[in-house]
């Protein structure tokens, strides 16, 4: 009987589970540090395993970089995409299940909240990071969340319930505005549940004003 094995380069029992333990530490020290600043020998003792066994598993620090940025813009991505499909699936109310929608998104999963750490850190370090990082991070995260809720949105103007011409930039102005809905405090306490739930309801209807067929406003 031949012996089965399995196909090179895919990590197997205890290899999965180191490889695992690598990309979490990964995750850790890339957030907290950046990428320019992060050791391969933090990253080890982060994960609880050798140098060699990291390199065992990727070539260099640009590639395990590429891979957490990869692996955790997607786990992200889908749950916003899951936001989208939730809030945005069967529309009954369109100012409050878009107002509904923009709340859930600005309060991520605390799960995400290393993953939002680590996109500081990118936006920070700029054209210090692998472009190849980068890209991979905007096609796995962003420009696939931002397809998303495109798509929902012209939808939602093929039902007559908004005037859109370029999906992917209605999209886009209402991640923006979104975004912009926290308010901004350099310091002292962090904005109140009403203030972002006022900012958030704002930030709609500045949509909606750009997006409403005309016979509605």
């Amino acid at each position: 009987m031949t012996k089965q094995t399995a196909p090179k380069g895919r990590p197997r029992g205890g290899q999965l589970e180191k490889r695992r333990a690598i990309l979490a530490g990964a995750l850790a020290v890339f957030a907290r540090d950046g990428y320019t600043r992060a050791s391969i020998d933090a990253i080890s003792t982060e994960a609880g395993v050798s140098t060699r066994t990291i390199y065992n598993h990727f070539q260099d620090k640009a590639e395990l970089f590429r891979t957490v940025i990869q692996e955790s813009s997607t786990q992200v991505a889908e749950a916003q995409i899951d936001l989208i499909d939730r809030h945005l699936g069967k529309v009954t109310d369109l100012e409050a299940d878009l107002i509904a929608f923009g709340r859930a998104w600005l309060h991520p999963a605390d799960l995400h909240t290393q993953h939002a750490a680590l996109v500081r850190q990118i936006n920070a370090e700029g054209g210090h990071l692998p472009q190849s990082a980068v890209d991979a991070w905007q096609q796995a995260g962003p420009l696939r969340v931002r397809r998303a809720l495109a798509a929902r949105l012209a939808e939602l103007a093929e039902h007559g319930l908004l005037t859109i011409t370029e999906p992917e930039q209605a999209a886009l102005h209402f991640s923006v505005l979104m975004s912009a809905s926290t308010p901004s405090r350099p310091a002292g306490p962090a904005a109140t549940e009403k203030e972002t739930a006022e900012a958030v309801a704002a930030g709609v209807r500045a949509f909606l004003y750009g997006h409403l067929p005309r016979e509605a406003l």
